[in-house]
């Protein structure tokens, strides 16, 4: 193919290092490389590296730094919030979730449910979105936590996490959420959201791969460690801080949340123009999730008569990366669980790509995006049988038509 462009549309998944990030990280893969809980100078420079990140991610939350424990990312953040309450429920042994969160909470509410937890499952209406109704329905005195997500990672549509938070609050049960795609995009405070516990990963807002956090609120006890050892954490996770990546992730947030307002307007202003583009230029296509309460950076597409599969290879041809779901999951088979549960058709699954833009995302890039598409489900649709027998219906009730306008 000529003219081919490198286009990354899949920020969802994952993205860059920003350099000033990597500029700040640097020092302490070699000259200040002392292990954080050595007692001697080398060790002590590190530590006091560790502190000033913890206090700037806590200032960025308006939180306090004893609130803040770091993590692998946002997957291990997610297993500890479900895993760690222990004896600290009070004989409380009921989990409240919903039907469309990360693998990272359904995995781990599964594996609780077989060592005895009741786990009960939210639906979502057909934009993805939790009823606050249902869960006043749901919830009971045996309810130890409810876990909903504040933005779905695959549609982007925001859940309304206060109301939800509150109710959870009036029947005696912890709120966490899964911040995971939210932060850096929009506006989060879990003291505003009312949440007890709340996980981030920092490589979703060009900080490095492989650190996170959970924030859990005062006086919320986990009393299970998913890592015994050191006195790390405070005694809450073994393991030698990974000072680099603490670092790293403190920055990364500093900047995406000072810098949030302009690159949200600019990154939405062009989700926009892609989605009325699509829209306009290539037939048969559905925007999944909530049109106006979604992510900034976020579209998921269905294409009838389409494999998704298909077209992301299709894409990637033309040099763009692109998801068909959740990168997690990339190497499943099974259409989206979270467009199932959306009451989507297998096959309007099957035909799903998300596209999620950058800071670094051009209108050029959009627009030879959006002529490559063009291209690629024409030649799909082209192939396949199902678009055939469409085209031989419509041309039939042409006909019938056109018969009875004759008569």
């Amino acid at each position: 193919m000529e003219n081919i462009k490198r286009v990354y549309l899949d920020h969802s998944a994952t993205t860059p290092v920003d350099p000033r990030v990597l500029k700040k990280m640097l020092p302490y893969f070699g000259e200040v490389f002392g292990n954080a809980n050595s007692q001697h100078s080398f060790g002590q420079a590190t530590n006091i590296a560790v502190d000033e990140a913890r206090r700037k991610v806590a200032d960025v939350f308006n939180v306090k730094p004893n609130e803040i424990y770091f993590t692998s990312g946002g997957t291990e953040a997610d297993n500890w919030a479900l895993k760690g309450l222990g004896k600290s429920n009070k004989g409380r042994t009921e989990i409240i979730t919903s039907k469309i969160e990360h693998d990272a909470i359904l995995k781990t509410a599964k594996q609780l449910q077989e060592q005895g937890i009741s786990v009960k499952y939210l639906s979502v209406d057909e934009y993805g979105q939790v009823s606050p109704d249902e869960l006043k329905k749901m919830i009971s005195d045996k309810t130890a936590l409810v876990s909903v997500m504040l933005a779905n990672n695959e549609v982007g549509t925001i859940q309304p996490i206060k109301e939800l938070a509150s109710i959870a609050k009036a029947h005696g049960a912890l709120f966490h959420t899964d911040a995971v795609q939210a932060v850096g995009s929009i506006d989060v405070k879990p003291k505003e959201l009312g949440v007890d516990m709340m996980s981030v990963s920092g490589h979703k807002f060009y900080g490095p791969k492989g650190v996170g956090i959970l924030y859990v609120r005062g006086g919320v006890k986990l009393e299970n460690r998913l890592i015994t050892g050191g006195f790390q954490e405070r005694t809450m996770r073994g393991g030698t801080t990974n000072v680099p990546l603490v670092v790293g992730f403190a920055e990364s947030l500093f900047l995406a949340v000072n810098e949030m307002g302009k690159n949200s307007a600019k990154i939405q202003e062009l989700r926009d123009y892609f989605v009325k583009e699509v829209e306009s230029k290539i037939s048969h296509v559905i925007l999944n999730g909530h049109r106006e309460n979604r992510l900034p950076q976020n579209t998921n597409f269905s294409f009838e008569f389409i494999e998704g599969e298909g077209l992301l290879f299709g894409l990637d041809m033309f040099g763009i990366a692109c998801s068909s779901g959740s990168a997690c999951s990339s190497g499943s088979l099974e259409p989206s669980h979270v467009l199932l549960a959306m009451g989507f058709s297998h096959e309007r699954a099957h035909g799903s790509i998300r596209f999620s833009l950058g800071k670094h995302t051009t209108k050029s890039e959009i627009d030879y995006t959006v002529n490559s598409l063009h291209k690629v489900c024409k030649k799909l649709r082209d192939l396949s049988p199902l678009y055939a027998q469409y085209n031989a219906s419509q041309q039939n009730d042409l006909h019938r038509a056109s018969a009875k306008r004759m008569v």
